[in-house]
């Protein structure tokens, strides 16, 4: 059984082929099913986020298991899996588990070092145990991995004073107007992305934050935290003409903005520029918004450009994160060996007492006879010397676990004594 990694990011993919790729929260559930419905995919969980879109699984067969997940994906973004495959990336195995490892301590992101992909590793694994398509094998890394994500922040600087996307929306703005001072700040979107925005903008002096969505308590519930006010989402239209920044990032597979309607706000706000960062995928606003006149659109490809500006002081965390991926790696090998050397020390020893009951019951027709204090003593004395004579071997056998000299005690062992652990 193999473990796979089948996936397109950030830097593999242009925008609107990573957006097509997405899949929304809600349907990853009905995803994760599709997915595991596939011939060679025994296990399964998917990563979706703003910046990735991975299957993650144990497969029957490497390649088919590939094919498998390489469709999968094709289909989402509606393309023929041979024009996709340019895109795609995957690595297996341990190179699969070192890419999670990576992923979770947030050295594979858009913004290096960002929390928020430590929760979404974490949502993929008890969206995949909740729907029965993650079992023991594939939750143990998945967990090994979120471990990973934390020992890198808590033990080097790679999280600290790292932005997440969220706030990096809300910095790309304030960079472009010079200030958010008195500004009119609308925010779509009242979910993770949306709540990061909304609470990022705190301490900015803006005049009024203004949250949209769909959920209308949420939305009031964001509202109430960062002293703003709650519109529904059909006011839309009245709230782009009042607004002079929109932030947005919903979970909606469709244009939440249209060029329409930015055009017709645009005509009565009388000339005042609109600012919008659309930090969304699949993308919120409309990419036509761009051309209108008085509107400045910015997407995930402006915030990727505006991060890179400011992350020398991260990237010199990276080998340190590196190297604690790698410690993990390695206690990942021994911890795995050792759980294949425990069913086999459990067959030597299963082996010698069934040898300790068959010689004994060889010589049961001499022993009948004898008093129950000898023959107690007889079963301590043979159980003490098959286990003296077993206690070496499952010693060291033990000792070397995840190393090439445990492979080859364990070998030694299968083959000496006949196992089948």
């Amino acid at each position: 059984m193999s473990f796979v990694v089948v996936g397109l990011n950030h830097r593999t993919v242009p925008l609107p082929v990573l957006e097509r790729v997405s899949v929304a929260p809600a349907l990853v559930p009905k995803a994760l099913r599709e997915l595991a419905g596939r011939e060679h995919l025994a296990e399964v969980a998917l990563l979706s986020t703003c910046n990735r879109t991975e299957v993650y699984a144990l497969c029957t067969k490497f390649h088919p298991g590939v094919a498998d997940a390489t469709e999968f994906l094709a289909e989402q973004a509606g393309m023929k899996a041979s024009d996709l495959a340019e895109h795609v990336y995957s690595y297996y195995d341990e190179a699969a588990v070192a890419h999670l490892f990576g992923v979770a301590a947030g050295v594979d992101s858009v913004i290096l070092g960002e929390g928020q992909i430590l929760g979404q590793v974490r949502d993929a694994l008890k969206t995949a145990e909740e729907e029965g398509t993650a079992q023991q094998s594939l939750a143990r890394i998945f967990r090994h991995a979120i471990e990973v994500g934390k020992r890198s922040r808590a033990e080097t600087g790679i999280g600290r004073g790292a932005v997440s996307l969220s706030s990096a929306a809300v910095a790309l703005a304030t960079e472009r107007l010079g200030t958010l001072v008195e500004r009119r700040v609308l925010v779509l979107g009242a979910g993770e992305m949306g709540q990061g925005m909304a609470t990022s903008l705190a301490g900015s002096g803006v005049a009024e934050v203004v949250v949209a969505g769909r959920g209308t308590e949420r939305a009031s519930d964001l509202a109430i935290r960062v002293g703003g006010r709650a519109v529904p989402l059909d006011t839309l239209p009245q709230a782009l003409v009042a607004a002079d920044v929109v932030l947005t990032s919903t979970g909606a597979t469709d244009v939440v903005i249209s060029h329409e309607e930015v055009e017709v706000a645009m005509q009565r706000r009388f000339g005042r520029p609109l600012l919008i960062v659309d930090i969304a995928v699949p993308r919120d606003v409309d990419p036509g918004v761009a051309a209108v006149p008085g509107v400045t659109l910015l997407d995930m490809d402006d915030l990727k450009a505006f991060a890179e500006s400011s992350m020398d002081r991260r990237r010199r965390e990276v080998a340190r994160v590196r190297r604690i991926i790698s410690a993990e790696l390695e206690r990942m090998r021994t911890e795995r060996t050792a759980r294949e050397v425990a069913p086999l020390v459990s067959a030597l020893r299963t082996r010698g007492e069934d040898i300790r009951q068959a010689e004994l019951e060889r010589f049961r027709a001499r022993l009948d006879g004898i008093d129950p204090r000898t023959a107690e003593t007889i079963e301590a004395l043979t159980r003490g010397i098959v286990a003296k004579l077993l206690h070496e071997p499952t010693v060291r056998v033990k000792e070397a676990a995840g190393t090439g000299r445990g492979d080859l005690f364990a070998d030694a062992l299968s083959s000496l004594f006949g196992l089948e652990p």
